[in-house]
């Protein structure tokens, strides 16, 4: 049974246990999902409304790319642990001879070059996430601006989530090139996470007083 299946009690008790995985890449990947998760209930929130029929077709389109995302992130929870499982079983490998140690050193960088993936992945949808999280609080209902506010900052915790393991896991690679290619592109995704961010925060409070 993969982690997304279970209970949220039942994860939590895992993630809690000690064992490598699940581990913050996966809780990441969750905290974008729920934040994907507020933003459709926002948006059918709006588009059930008859004040806000003007707005119910692009409420529903948004409802639907953020049910997308949901699930993308979900399935992320367990590529993140599968992930991270596999540069386990390449540190785990023989190294008693030559021909080992090398067989070795090639396995771990090949597992924590496949490692950067899943997190790079959680940076990219949950900043879309964030992206519709603005236009929900923008023109969704008001009654609902402090669930957009928490999907926010939920999606801005998977994005940060995402970027410190992205970060960790390059720290690993030998591969000078391709460590400075991702992280000018995570560098670049921050500037416009911050952005998002602050702007949906302040669309937000503003409509809480």
């Amino acid at each position: 049974m993969g982690f997304q299946e279970m209970t949220l009690a039942k994860f939590a008790d895992v993630l809690a246990s000690g064992a490598p995985t699940p581990g913050g890449g996966c809780a990441s990947a969750l905290a974008g999902a729920l934040a994907a998760g507020l933003v459709a209930m926002v948006a059918r929130a709006t588009a059930g409304n008859k004040k806000f029929a003007d707005r119910a077709e692009w409420m529903n389109g948004i409802a639907a790319e953020a049910d997308a995302l949901r699930s993308d992130l979900l399935a992320l929870v367990d590529e993140d642990a599968r992930a991270f499982d596999q540069v386990m079983a390449a540190l785990r490998m023989p190294k008693e001879i030559s021909e080992q140690r090398t067989a070795r050193s090639q396995a771990i960088q090949e597992a924590y070059n496949a490692a950067v993936q899943p997190p790079m992945k959680v940076c990219a949808r949950s900043l879309r996430v964030l992206e519709l999280a603005l236009e929900v609080a923008e023109r969704g209902n008001p009654s609902a601006a402090s669930d957009a506010g928490v999907g926010v900052l939920l999606a801005a915790a998977a994005f940060d989530g995402g970027a410190l393991n992205v970060q960790i896991n390059l720290g690993s690679l030998k591969d000078v090139v391709f460590r400075a290619t991702q992280e000018e592109q995570v560098r670049a995704l921050q500037v416009q996470e911050q952005m998002l961010c602050e702007k949906a925060l302040e669309v937000v409070r503003g409509k809480l007083c």
